[in-house]
């Protein structure tokens, strides 16, 4: 009897060290896991069970859902994709081809920025850098011939009020002509894996060949916005340059996105920056960067019916869009 009452004792007691050490893994899991030793922690949870170790299972943070679905919208083309993981939680013909319009002019931006020594460098705008450019109803930054523009100016220039004389400027002087330097975004759209993208001209101005897709171009934009310059010029809505030989108090400049926003807010969040495209052939285009909540997304949209002088469509959808995120 004793003896079987010592055996039952020690497997008691055999019991309580196993509780013991498994409890002293569990905690020591929750403060190490925290700082990120997981090594550690399975070394420990290995010899408190003499066992194998099993892998724990890892969770995963849910797709947040967009209440908006993509035939509510009146773009024909988008792409919604949260910044911090790239995950694509919502799109509408995302690889279909599209013409980008302006929003060109963010690569213009890029490019431009990545081969710019100087950002105070001047560069004078010529008169030939005008031909063609009224006749074809491009939008304009406010610079003239003869005046000398420092090169951070004719950036802001190019995104802010879609200025294509900036976008001209910029390409002469970096590649020597605008073919030249179209050819330096095309071999970066390459280089960023835009398998279906093809740029003709700087500025946007149709043309059959000049073309895209908002897949493509959310690939672009993601890039892009991990440059600290870009994204300082990308979420600016106005900026004023400094005097010049042309305009001795300088120019102010506005972004065509913040015009047609009219200070719609969005819920439990905002709108960071973003930038506006037109042509007949494009329809209504915007790139458009928000904070919602503690999350970053980007939404590209494309093929709104619509111009200049009727509803901005293409902003509507952009407040459709972030708005249903902050809503869950």
């Amino acid at each position: 009897m004793r003896q079987k009452a010592r055996k039952k004792k020690h497997r008691r007691r055999k019991f309580i060290k196993f509780l013991m050490i498994a409890g002293i893994a569990y905690f020591a899991y929750r403060s190490i896991i925290t700082s990120g030793n997981s090594q550690i922690f399975e070394k420990l949870y290995a010899y408190a069970y003499k066992t194998v170790m099993v892998p724990l299972p890892i969770e995963k943070e849910t797709d947040v859902p967009v209440s908006v679905t993509p035939d509510q919208l009146y773009s024909s083309n988008a792409i919604l994709v949260r910044l911090r993981d790239d995950a694509v939680l919502m799109e509408k013909n995302s690889e279909e081809k599209v013409y980008p319009a302006s929003l060109t002019k963010m690569m213009t931006v890029f490019v431009a920025i990545e081969h710019l020594s100087d950002l105070n460098e001047k560069i004078e705008l010529t008169q030939s850098m005008f031909e063609g450019l009224y006749e074809a109803n491009a939008s304009m930054a406010g610079f003239k011939p003869g005046e000398q523009v420092r090169s951070v100016d004719l950036l802001y220039g190019a995104m802010l009020p879609s200025g294509a004389e900036s976008c001209i400027a910029l390409a002469e002087h970096i590649a020597g002509s605008e073919q030249n330097f179209v050819r330096l975004m095309n071999e970066k759209a390459e280089e960023l894996g835009m398998c279906h993208t093809h740029f003709e001209n700087t500025t946007g101005l149709h043309d059959e060949n000049h073309y895209t897709t908002v897949k493509d171009m959310s690939i672009f934009l993601r890039e892009a916005l991990q440059n600290d310059i870009f994204r300082d010029i990308f979420t600016t809505f106005r900026y004023s340059t400094p005097p010049t030989n042309q305009h001795p108090e300088g120019i102010t400049l506005t972004s065509t996105m913040y015009e047609k926003l009219d200070s719609r807010p969005i819920m439990n969040g905002e709108i960071l920056g973003g930038k506006t495209g037109y042509t007949d052939e494009a329809g209504l285009c915007l790139a458009s960067l928000a904070k919602v909540g503690q999350q970053e997304y980007i939404l590209i949209t494309a093929g709104v019916k619509g111009n200049h002088h009727t509803e901005q469509f293409n902003i509507t959808d952009a407040l459709a869009v972030y708005n249903s995120l902050g809503e869950i």
